[in-house]
């Protein structure tokens, strides 16, 4: 995928758009709670800033529903970029129109003016030819670096390239090198780690990593759905009994290709989560009745550790267990922990996973932790993202 990057660009004096991923959490004074998106675009924002460049950020937060609402305003990312860059952000009005032209017009090479938030506008969403024309006309040249946002044909991430010459910025540059390095070019032997709730959201996942992975591990609560195929018995742990011939599919195409399938062979129980007062670990695989799964327990933790520990290349989707409480947090940590301790190449990908390894402080000993949850799940599939699909070749 030979895409342009921003470094492809001639920059000085152009007016560069510029699609990151602000959408940041925020708390209910509108305080940022984690600026770490802000960050990951910074790269990108001070290449293009020293390049003499003239930037117009754009970015979505929350979801306004094509509303305008104070409270999904971007201004507190442009104070947070402002303090970040140490140079003043201009904060637009709007993201489209004639007051937000007159703005951009005034910027010198190297300033910075950042847009509202595209999802006022429900075109942003639809991919309104229009919408993302208007939002071209602003602009030179285009860089996207949202690659949060990039498994969606938004106006501002696929409709935008259209009109305008454009690139992968830093971050999205990363994120294509490190998939691609362990989709096609995997140093063996090769461990995927899959957890999470549900089978269902994970099978084109798990079709794509049978031709490439030496061993498939899996945990969560999705485990429970396969071990109850293999007559386990999960008390009543969560289950997906419409998955039941698709996961008998999966462990014959296993046994088949000679994948290695690991499921957990004990567990941390509860008779109550919300409560979470009487926990337990079990002996075997099986659950006791009324009991339920929320952790891989403590056997299962070595022998996932263990298969993490002579792997050369690593690539995590979902935590093991209900990993935001503490008490359940066990199993998930222990993979987090085995990973870092690894010398092999590991990719983490974004959302609950990044989440869990920020958690237990270990974010800097991996290879890379994807910015984007589905963004990282569809490239695991082996699907194209529109919002990189559609960048100008090299």
């Amino acid at each position: 995928m030979a895409k342009k990057s921003v470094k492809d660009l001639d920059l000085a004096g152009k007016k560069v758009l510029i699609r990151a991923d602000f959408n940041v959490p925020l708390d209910s004074d509108r305080n940022i709670t984690d600026d770490s998106r802000i960050k990951a675009a910074l790269d990108t924002i001070n290449y293009i800033r020293e390049s003499g460049a003239k930037l117009i950020l754009v970015s979505h937060l929350g979801r306004p529903k094509g509303q305008k609402k104070e409270e999904f305003s971007l201004k507190p990312v442009a104070k947070r970029l402002s303090q970040l860059i140490d140079q003043p952000v201009k904060m637009a009005d709007d993201c489209i129109g004639k007051n937000v032209e007159e703005e951009i017009d005034k910027l010198k090479d190297g300033e910075v003016i950042l847009l509202e938030n595209l999802r006022f506008y429900s075109q942003e969403k639809a991919n309104d030819q229009d919408f993302a024309k208007q939002l071209a006309s602003l602009a030179d040249l285009y860089v996207n670096d949202a690659f949060g946002t990039a498994h969606r044909a938004h106006a501002s991430t696929e409709g935008v390239t259209h009109f305008l010459d454009s690139a992968a910025g830093f971050l999205i540059d990363k994120e294509i090198q490190y998939f691609q390095k362990v989709l096609t070019e995997p140093q063996k032997p090769f461990v995927f780690i899959l957890g999470g709730a549900k089978v269902s959201d994970k099978i084109p996942v798990i079709e794509n990593m049978m031709d490439k992975a030496d061993s498939i591990v899996i945990g969560g609560a999705m485990a429970y759905t396969f071990l109850k195929v293999k007559g386990v018995d999960i008390g009543s742990s969560l289950l997906e009994e419409d998955m039941f011939e698709v996961v008998k599919k999966i462990l014959a195409k296993a046994e088949e290709k000679k994948v290695e399938l690991l499921l957990p062979i004990d567990h941390l129980i509860t008779d109550d989560i919300k409560q979470g007062e009487n926990v337990e670990t079990t002996e075997s695989a099986d659950i006791k009745s009324g009991w339920i799964g929320v952790d891989i327990g403590p056997k299962t933790q070595k022998e996932f550790s263990q298969k993490i520990k002579d792997a050369k290349t690593i690539v995590w989707n979902g935590p093991m267990g209900i990993f935001e409480k503490d008490k359940f947090a066990q199993g998930t940590k222990a993979i987090a922990e085995a990973i870092a301790e690894s010398e092999a190449i590991s990719v983490i990908g974004g959302g609950d996973t990044a989440a869990a390894v920020k958690k237990f402080k270990l974010s800097d000993q991996m290879s890379h932790i994807s910015t984007g949850g589905g963004a990282s799940l569809q490239f695991l599939e082996g699907k194209d993202l529109p919002g990189i699909s559609a960048l100008s070749m090299k």
